[in-house]
């Protein structure tokens, strides 16, 4: 069994660069040029000092850790590439004001002539609801009205929506985006409540944890709560991470790593993504992982 979709994290990168960003831009070409299928960047707006509050095990990059802007970013990326898909994995969706969110999202599926998917959380850090002006215990409840907002903003023009957070009357919001549906993949625990969520606004899953029966276990509720919300549960899209097998040097295994993605894809993933800095550490060693990724997808490796 092989995946759908093919997908690079583009996180930590940087770092081959003294933490220049730029030449992640030429990275991500490399990596169209080469056939994988999608690139995915991830979000922090600001970080607090408090990282051992992160939930999901110790936090890997200390609080100064520059976080480049993924929708920013993925916008020069567009105009790098021709056919790679490019995703945020996860935008810390509510700190965005929905209308400006709207807006970014439309421009970058333009200039990447449809070519974007949308990963959305509400993160784990106070602090940066905070930074933001926002309230952290509002955040599923803002990130529900935006995300609706959104598919409004996205396809009429006038739209009106009226809710708790979000208001406006007859407004318009120009481009709309290339694609007639923005594919939405929420980076949520999959209890009943984010199933609901996942059914109603958006098209998929980022699993937070990647183990094969968790995978499959979130599969199942979010499967469901698409047949109870009248979609056809085979739409779902799960984009998850395989557990990765490290050598005695350290770096991760890419054969042993590969050889995780059919458990994963009969679990129900519908995508894998690896992250390059956990196998290679410059860009000539980049653009062979990229080749080996495709071969393994084509059966070849």
């Amino acid at each position: 069994m092989l995946p759908k979709t093919i997908c690079i994290g583009m996180y930590g990168l940087n770092e081959w660069f003294g933490g220049d960003f730029r030449p992640v831009i030429d990275l991500i070409a490399i990596a169209d040029q080469k056939g994988v299928d999608q690139v995915n960047v991830p979000d922090h707006v600001v970080m607090g000092e408090a990282t051992d509050k992160y939930p999901y095990g110790k936090f890997v990059t200390p609080p100064d850790y520059p976080w480049i802007e993924p929708l920013t970013l993925l916008s020069a990326a567009a105009t790098a590439t021709s056919r790679i898909r490019l995703s945020t994995g996860i935008i810390i969706a509510p700190l965005r004001p929905a209308a400006v969110l709207a807006k970014q999202v439309a421009t970058l599926d333009m200039l990447s002539r449809g070519r974007l998917d949308l990963g959305v959380g509400v993160g784990w850090q106070k602090e940066e609801y905070l930074a933001c002006g926002l309230s952290f215990e509002t955040r599923y409840a803002l990130l529900d009205e935006q995300m609706r907002a959104c598919r409004l903003l996205w396809s009429e023009a006038p739209a009106s929506f009226a809710g708790r957070f979000v208001n406006f009357d007859r407004i318009y919001s120009k481009p709309f985006p290339s694609q007639p549906r923005v594919p939405v993949l929420l980076g949520l625990a999959p209890t009943a409540k984010n199933a609901v969520r996942v059914a109603e606004y958006a098209d998929g899953w980022l699993p937070l944890r990647e183990t094969v029966a968790e995978v499959r276990a979130g599969v199942a509720t979010l499967r469901e709560a698409f047949r109870r919300r009248g979609r056809e549960p085979t739409e779902l899209q799960v984009r998850a991470v395989p557990q990765f097998d490290f050598r005695s040097d350290g770096r991760a295994d890419l054969r042993a790593t590969l050889a995780q993605i059919p458990a994963l894809l009969e679990a129900g993933a519908t995508a894998v993504e690896l992250y390059a800095c956990m196998f290679c550490s410059n860009r000539g060693e980049f653009e062979e992982f990229c080749e080996q990724l495709v071969a393994f997808k084509s059966e070849s490796l």
